[in-house]
């Protein structure tokens, strides 16, 4: 890291936007997460085409855009910055995944806030994913959605995995109306609930038996809830299966050490 000290990794998803400092021994020093709406309203366009530069002090890249800045996501071709860089979204939470776990072979599962993704890493390198970007009945913004139409917070939906409701609807849209009328049909909370995180992990199945492996590792906002990582240890045995610390900011953390890789 050639007069550098310390390197942005910043990852611009759908929902959030999370950046990292990670010093050149490798630490990280410093770790925020901002709405990606009131994100954008804290930056301005330098010029038409010109992409985005952050003017609001408050967030982090402003207070020394000295550092070099890597972005990824799907708004990682948006910010303008003199010494930036830009890697794809798999490889940036692969490399996070590598960092924060100290593998180098896993099954990485990314449940993010519109998509959700399975990756296989051998040798710390992406040899295969999928992804599934169609539809949001796989990702955190349909268990937004369905805890408002249960009237329960994210945090007691993902307290319930026994006795699920099967529901049948594979978009998120019908989804909605298919969990009203079991609701009208008497259908307990915890049942209902119990199926709505069972129904994300029966759309990531197929995407998880692609591969072989011995290890999972879960990313991504949605791996905090409880009942989706108790599903899938479930019916992923005999395979290990790991929550990363950080798990939400895990790809702007590979975006800072892909940097120190190079």
């Amino acid at each position: 890291m050639s007069r550098s000290k310390a390197v942005w990794g910043m990852d611009l998803g759908s929902r959030e936007v999370k950046i990292v400092l990670m010093g050149e021994g490798r630490e990280i020093r410093q770790m925020e997460s901002y709405e990606t709406i009131a994100f954008y309203r804290r930056c301005r366009q330098i010029e038409p085409g010109g992409g985005l530069r952050i003017e609001d002090e408050s967030i982090g890249p402003a207070k020394n855009l000295g550092y070099p800045v890597v972005t990824t996501g799907y708004g990682r071709n948006s910010l303008c910055f003199e010494n930036s860089y830009q890697i794809p979204e798999i490889m940036a939470h692969a490399l996070g995944a590598c960092y924060l776990s100290g593998l180098s072979d896993f099954i990485l599962v990314d449940i993010g806030g519109q998509d959700s993704k399975v990756a296989l890493v051998e040798q710390g390198k992406v040899s295969d994913f999928v992804m599934n970007d169609k539809c949001a009945a796989s990702s955190g913004r349909y268990l937004e959605n369905m805890a408002r139409v249960l009237g329960v917070s994210l945090e007691e939906l993902g307290r319930y995995a026994e006795n699920p409701v099967e529901l049948d609807s594979t978009c998120a849209i019908f989804g909605e109306s298919e969990l009203i009328g079991k609701l009208v049909e008497g259908a307990s909370l915890s049942s209902l609930c119990a199926g709505v995180n069972f129904s994300v992990f029966r759309r990531l199945a197929p995407m998880l038996n692609q591969f072989s492996g011995q290890v999972i590792l879960l990313s991504g906002g949605v791996s905090r809830n409880a009942a989706i990582q108790q599903i899938i240890r479930e019916n992923c045995k005999p395979k290990q299966v790991v929550v990363l610390p950080h798990s939400q900011f895990v790809g702007a953390i590979g975006c800072a050490y892909w940097y120190l890789l190079r």
